[in-house]
């Protein structure tokens, strides 16, 4: 799929359809899992909803990303390869990059806030990938992105605003509609909005019944404020614990929320860390900050929740085990 992905507006951008979405589904099945979904009878019992947990944590590279990723990287021509790919990321796209990129064998270039996680950082360098660090804002990163750019002539693979990516991270939810029968509504973490953006490529088309929320944190709410006031509002350098979810919605991003998600709600930081302690406890599994924003909002909002099927995306599972967000120190 040979199209533009470094446009300004809509006019000129490709917006994805479902015919891209099963292209990418054939396109990266050799690179990617189909990753399990899991549930917790505790959980259920807590939030009164019955729970259905799609664990992109145990995704290649540790995250959803890698879907979009290996989508944009194997429909690369031979020549757009040989230059190259790079992009700007606080991690998982950036590392999910590096990943598909070794795969195929070409360089891989990252701009990264200096304050990103070490764990992430030492993934996209393990994968491959080159790291050069820039300020924690949205600014600095794009500016030393474009010097990268200029310097390697890199094909350009935007983190969330490219079609290539979101008909890459769509086939998360086509899985989880395999996966499990009659839900209702679908929750999954929003900062650009990559994956909620796939999510209503493929609802939309597949299950139009059932209902998308995105789940932010109050610290970061960006998105959930351009949804009340029906145009995109960016914030440049938002803090929260939940550090995959700082960036601003864009064009194509937008594009989709605002036609399709139903609701954007959030969280604050405390209920996001004992959200992600809670799933550590009860259900095993590592999990980031960021894919505990929506257990924290569902927590938040159970009479929203209560008696439905819902599915929950955990996103990634890439935390640094050395400052986890109950330590104190």
């Amino acid at each position: 799929m040979d199209h533009p992905n470094t446009a300004n507006s809509l006019n000129t951008m490709y917006i994805p359809t479902f015919d891209d979405v099963l292209a990418a589904h054939d396109r990266i099945a050799p690179y990617v899992h189909r990753t399990p979904v899991l549930t917790s009878s505790y959980l259920n019992a807590l939030t009164g909803a019955e729970l259905f947990f799609k664990c992109e944590n145990f995704q290649k590279a540790g995250a959803f990303k890698a879907r979009g990723a290996s989508n944009a990287v194997f429909g690369l021509t031979e020549a757009q390869a040989a230059r190259g790919v790079a992009t700007h990321s606080s991690g998982n796209h950036g590392l999910s990059l590096s990943y598909a990129a070794g795969r195929r064998g070409i360089p891989c270039t990252v701009v990264m806030p200096r304050t990103a996680p070490q764990a992430k950082k030492d993934a996209v360098k393990g994968y491959g990938g080159r790291v050069v660090e820039c300020e924690p804002s949205t600014s600095s990163r794009e500016e030393v992105f474009a010097r990268v750019v200029a310097e390697t002539g890199a094909e350009f693979v935007h983190p969330y605003n490219d079609p290539r990516v979101i008909a890459g991270q769509a086939t998360c939810s086509r899985e989880m509609l395999d996966q499990v029968e009659g839900l209702d509504a679908i929750v999954a973490p929003i900062g650009g909005g990559g994956m909620i953006s796939g999510t209503c490529l493929t609802l939309s088309t597949l299950a139009p019944g059932v209902k998308i929320y995105a789940a932010e944190p109050k610290q970061a709410d960006d998105a959930a404020r351009s949804f009340r006031a029906g145009h995109i509002i960016a914030d440049d350098a938002p803090e929260t614990v939940a550090d995959g979810l700082k960036v601003p919605l864009k064009e194509l991003t937008w594009h989709f929320v605002s036609r399709f998600v139903t609701d954007i709600l959030t969280a604050e930081e405390d209920e996001i860390v004992e959200a992600m302690k809670l799933i550590w406890k009860r259900m095993k599994i590592v999990m980031e900050p960021s894919s505990a924003v929506p257990l924290a909002m569902i927590l938040r909002n159970r009479e929203l929740f209560a008696g439905k099927r819902v599915g929950v995306v955990i996103t990634g599972g890439n935390v640094d085990l050395d400052k986890l967000p109950w330590m104190k120190g």
